[in-house]
């Protein structure tokens, strides 16, 4: 695939849909495209499907057009699948499924072979909002297009600290920065900056954090008794597993929180050692090598014995 307006032509009709509870990435590489594709394109119809974004992205230009139900039947000339497999795009994959030409933009290993008729899928790509600046005329590129690609770009590899940062992530990140927005203002309010209730349940999960394999591995769950009590949301628990793996001498970090009786939404981080998609695809998830996730059933103990038998196989 070379450039996205290749394959858009003489098309009326364009949604933008990326996975079911929208991380930093998702919302910066779609916005992103989005922004791009209304400014090239400006006599096509362009849809962006997403649930909610957190208030941390309001500075993204356009993100009050982000369409959150899926209501309306449309059959799309073309339905470009963001940052994920078409599986993981919730109500809004009825549209990837009856348009007339599927595209597929995604760096998930775990979705290697891309699930469009188009496929721009590179798991080497430090992000999809990576992907994305690859298929758009610079040209083209303005602070906000720049801006909401930026932010994808520091939420994937955690402000370039990540494994997954490459000599073309920081080639990029420096041309977008060229673009003038405020960038150290940008990464404090929508990488670090946290609210009081994700404060108070981040400490909350480090104070019962357990550490196991003598030392290599950690876990922390919360239970809805819990949540209910901070008045906490799902969003409110990003970066807790992160903030796990930072602890010395741990190779792999285990957070989980309780969505009904018996289930548990799962996030994996590693270090060097541990191929955790490989862990969260045996559970029926995805992701990359040091960071995945996955939905497990059972309660809290058979949730961690049955993860720890594939991270001891592989800590060896």
């Amino acid at each position: 695939m070379n450039k996205i307006l290749e394959e858009l032509n003489s098309t009326d009709k364009i949604a933008i849909s990326g996975h079911v509870r929208p991380d930093g990435d998702c919302v910066g590489s779609c916005m992103g495209l989005f922004l791009y594709l209304k400014k090239a394109l400006p006599d096509a119809q362009v849809d962006v499907y997403l649930e909610q974004p957190a208030p941390i992205f309001s500075c993204i230009s356009g993100i009050e057009n982000v369409i959150t139900d899926c209501k309306e039947d449309i059959c799309y000339d073309v339905c470009i699948a963001v940052d994920t497999a078409s599986e993981r795009l919730g109500d809004a994959e009825k549209y990837f499924r009856t348009a007339k030409k599927t595209i597929n933009i995604d760096h998930h290993i775990s979705n290697a072979g891309g699930c469009g008729q188009i496929n721009y899928v590179n798991p080497k790509a430090s992000s999809a909002s990576e992907l994305v600046f690859e298929l758009m005329e610079e040209s083209l590129l303005d602070q906000e297009i720049a801006k909401a690609v930026y932010i994808g770009m520091i939420h994937d590899t955690g402000v370039f600290q990540y494994s997954n940062t490459t000599p073309r992530t920081l080639e990029i990140a420096s041309k977008l920065l060229g673009y003038g927005f405020d960038f150290p203002k940008l990464i404090d309010e929508t990488f670090y900056e946290k609210t009081y209730v994700q404060n108070q349940i981040l400490g909350r999960a480090l104070l019962e954090s357990i550490l196991f394999m003598d030392g290599r591995c950690i876990v922390s769950a919360i239970d809805k008794k819990v949540m209910d009590f901070y008045h906490a949301q799902p969003k409110d628990l990003d970066g807790i597993v992160s903030q796990l793996r930072l602890t010395k001498g741990v190779e792999c970090a285990i957070f989980m929180y309780q969505t009904g009786s018996m289930e548990y939404k799962v996030s994996l981080r590693s270090k060097d050692k541990v191929d955790v998609a490989a862990v969260a695809a045996y559970f029926g998830g995805g992701g990359h090598v040091r960071a995945a996730g996955c939905n497990m059933k059972g309660t809290y103990h058979d949730c961690i014995n049955n993860l720890s038998l594939h991270i001891e196989k592989q800590l060896g």
